[in-house]
């Protein structure tokens, strides 16, 4: 599945957008637009994909993302089959990098928002006192007029620029490759690689999806992201290793099957490989709170 471009709609009277999507789920495909964009989560829980991180969120989950980074959020099943006791519900505000103009953006003022901005390319999950402050501000929004609005905004930015707790999500090598290559190749691969990793993948079936012979294949992804495709792989399926283990109760055996690896034996020596410990040693960290 290719990730969609969308054209999304200019309110020609506002500088910048900001609006409450909610409904039975949240509809927008896996897709990419040239607008930054902010998530607030009010309800609702799901699976988010940034990038090639893919996550987690309940109530509260807060993601300011950059410009052309594809993302979706899906609802869990009970929002599409109608049974969940709620609908689901989000805060977006959109913004596209020149709406103060070409010279704002030069001021001093204005550096730790450029930081902001360029990390931003990566996607980041705000969390904390910032995460509860920008939560208090956007939820006074869309009642807001005009300088009201514009005035939460700037301090919106005050937030993300000061956040201490925020998690960066998708890899740089993601980010270098998804801006610099932007061939339909290239995203063919990366969005079947995030669509399908806890299912078993084949070198024959991903360098089918690239068009590509296995061993050109092979060579061409290795050339990208200075690794072979397995071990990619492996790095994606142990990060969603760790998101279900902080996130659940579920045992060990079960994250692994449910995150792709058929061979208990393989997923211990790559976890340790990629996170330095043991899956049980990791565990008890997040227990400790270390």
């Amino acid at each position: 599945m290719n990730a969609v471009e969308l054209h999304l709609p200019q309110d020609f009277t506002k500088s910048f957008v900001v609006f409450r999507e909610k409904g039975a789920f949240f509809p927008a495909p896996w897709h990419y637009h040239e607008h930054y964009e902010l998530v607030l989560v009010k309800k609702s829980t799901g699976r988010r994909m940034v990038g090639d991180h893919i996550g987690y969120f309940d109530e509260g989950d807060l993601v300011f993302m950059g410009s052309m980074l594809p993302h979706v959020w899906v609802n869990d099943p009970e929002y599409f089959e109608g049974e969940a006791d709620q609908e689901a519900d989000a805060l977006v505000i959109h913004f596209t990098k020149d709406f103060l103009g070409e010279g704002t953006m030069k001021m001093p003022e204005m550096e730790k928002l450029k930081k902001v901005l360029k990390l931003s390319q990566r996607g980041m999950a705000i969390k904390g006192k910032a995460r509860a402050e920008i939560d208090r501000l956007m939820t006074e929004m869309p009642e807001m007029p005009g300088l009201l609005r514009m005035s939460n905004l700037f301090a919106v930015f005050q937030e993300l620029a000061h956040a201490e707790e925020v998690e960066i999500l998708a890899s740089p090598a993601f980010v270098q490759n998804y801006e610099s290559l932007a061939s339909d190749r290239f995203k063919s691969i990366m969005e079947y690689i995030m669509q399908n990793f806890d299912q078993k993948i084949t070198l024959e079936q991903v360098s089918g999806v690239a068009n590509m012979s296995v061993t050109a294949f092979s060579n061409y992804f290795k050339d990208q992201f200075r690794m072979t495709f397995v071990e990619y792989l492996n790095s994606v399926r142990i990060g969603q290793v760790c998101v279900l283990m902080s996130e659940t109760d579920k045992n060990i055996s079960e994250i692994a099957y449910n995150c792709g690896f058929n061979n208990l034996a393989n997923f211990n020596r790559q976890f340790k490989k990629h996170k330095g410990m043991t899956p049980r040693q990791y565990r008890k960290k997040l227990e400790a709170g270390l």
